[in-house]
């Protein structure tokens, strides 16, 4: 049987909006297919993990407060964290933890809370704390050779500037900030973005992605995965785009 090993980043602090249901969406379509996910997790005070020995890491969403505390510890493994993404380790990054990895994010007083500098993004909270990029959003993306319709929820108050290779066009909602036409970022295996929902379970092409890209990467051969019956998921999916198109009439 074959099997992916995945790591969760601070389980106890990065869970908004369901979050964690993106592992068990990726749990699910693998043990359908018969791959295996070991699941590892760690947080604060945890033996030092070793990014590379992973195929996919994952973080989800956190407020300012989470993010002032889990830069301080996740800033002692840049350098592993580094390695790990240019050897091609996979990252999942939603929300607080995509800001995390770019080179600051500067809060509502000011305060700068360091980033991993592993990409040139940075982020910045604007004075009004009412003001947030908050509702339901699609973007248009390409993931491999498939282009496909992403469907997400957004709640930030961050602005992300300088992203070079967005995921997606944004149709519906604001993106990286207000009004934005392009939302997240994207490389071969890096996903960062706002989304929340969880993404995966609305996005079964997204899921299908991550595990044929680690599949390919681990065993060195195409990963041709067996097609799921997704007929619900479609119509859960048609259904939104039809409601989402009759609000922003």
């Amino acid at each position: 049987m074959k099997e992916l090993k995945l790591l969760y980043l601070y389980p106890d602090m990065l869970e908004l909006y369901g979050d964690y249901g993106n592992i068990q969406i990726l749990k699910y379509r693998m043990e359908k297919r018969g791959i295996n996910l070991k699941l590892d997790k760690y947080s604060i005070g945890d033996p030092k993990p070793d990014f590379s020995s992973y195929d996919i890491v994952f973080a989800g969403g956190g407020a300012d407060n989470e993010q002032s505390i889990l830069s301080e510890d996740l800033i002692k493994y840049k350098e592993n964290i580094k390695k790990a993404v240019d050897e091609g380790v996979f990252f999942l990054l939603i929300c607080g933890a995509y800001q995390l990895f770019g080179k600051y994010y500067k809060g509502v007083e000011g305060n700068i809370i360091p980033g991993l500098e592993i990409f040139d993004y940075y982020t910045e909270a604007i004075e009004d704390r009412k003001k947030r990029c908050i509702g339901n959003i699609v973007i248009e993306a390409k993931v491999g050779e498939k282009e496909t319709k992403v469907i997400g929820f957004e709640n930030h108050g961050g602005q992300t500037f300088d992203i070079k290779t967005p995921l997606g066009k944004v149709l519906y909602g604001n993106g990286n900030k207000f009004e934005d036409k392009e939302e997240g970022f994207f490389i071969n295996n890096v996903i960062a973005t706002y989304l929340h929902g969880p993404l995966l379970s609305k996005n079964p092409d997204i899921t299908d992605y991550i595990i044929s890209y680690c599949l390919e990467r681990k065993y060195n051969e195409k990963a041709i995965l067996e097609k799921l019956d997704d007929t619900l998921e479609e119509k859960c999916r048609e259904q939104l785009l039809n409601e989402f198109k009759k609000e922003n009439k």
